[in-house]
């Protein structure tokens, strides 16, 4: 697999490794506490800790993972073999969207201020945790999961790891799963600013990171949703989408609307 990022958006070389350099004004801790995030380019709930790293304006190290290739290392680190994992020298490592969500509110969310992403009383953060969990799981189960695996992944996995050509049947379910989606994307801006309320959450860049993958894919019908279309246009023209639309996948070409801000 081959993903191309533009240096200019943020990212450095640093041996094998990327480092994404956050237009955020970095929040400062000891200089030994590097995280580095073990992800894989097309995975949703990876892009969506991307997002939310970059939206503390936190500097990260990202390392590219294979889940179904099931390194000994990685499964160490996380025996479920899936993305993303963050490591951090601080404390063990800690696996999965929702874990790291709320790890980087905890430790992170205070010096937010008015632009943290998990809200502010209670109230707030139930309607955000309800959110991204419709979009990590019910949506990734329904939509992007799916599509990604049937699209993407399965063209580099071996076919006893469960390779093999795309099931129609799958994809075709997906892309009409991913209609009454949108349907309620538009339904919550409809009456909101963002999808959880007033202010961007964790409910909007997980939203967009799913969106993002199959978006790059061209399966989502924006023409029948133009609130969900408005919203998105929103999200993905902040700073920290910037590196995730400079990304592409050798021999599958990004549909015509991804990378364009006013599509």
């Amino acid at each position: 697999m081959r993903v191309a990022t533009s240096a200019k958006h943020g990212f450095r070389l640093a041996g094998n490794a990327l480092v994404w350099r956050a237009h955020r004004p970095p929040i400062r801790f000891p200089a030994h506490h590097m995280l580095t995030l073990f992800h894989h380019p097309f995975c949703p709930q990876s892009r969506f800790i991307r997002l939310a790293l970059a939206e503390h304006g936190l500097d990260h190290q990202l390392i590219e993972e294979r889940v179904w290739e099931r390194r000994r290392d990685f499964l160490a680190m996380n025996p479920a073999a899936t993305t993303p994992v963050l490591v951090t020298d601080a404390m063990p490592a800690i696996p999965g969207a929702s874990i790291i969500s709320e790890y980087l509110d905890e430790t992170y969310g205070l010096q937010m201020d008015e632009d943290r992403l998990m809200g502010h009383d209670a109230a707030d953060r139930v309607e955000v945790r309800r959110l991204m969990s419709w979009f990590n799981d019910k949506f990734f189960e329904e939509v992007s999961g799916p599509l990604v695996l049937e699209r993407i992944y399965k063209r580099f996995m071996k076919d006893e790891d469960g390779g093999g050509a795309p099931q129609t049947e799958v994809m075709r379910a997906a892309r009409n799963n991913v209609r009454y989606h949108l349907g309620y994307i538009g339904w919550l801006v409809g009456s909101r600013d963002f999808l959880a309320g007033e202010r961007l959450s964790y409910a909007d860049l997980a939203a967009a990171a799913h969106l993002s993958t199959i978006d790059y894919l061209g399966d989502v019908p924006w023409s029948e949703n133009s609130d969900a279309k408005s919203w998105y246009a929103r999200i993905k023209s902040r700073p920290s989408f910037r590196p995730i639309l400079a990304e592409w996948l050798a021999g599958v070409p990004a549909s015509p609307t991804y990378v364009d801000l006013d599509f």
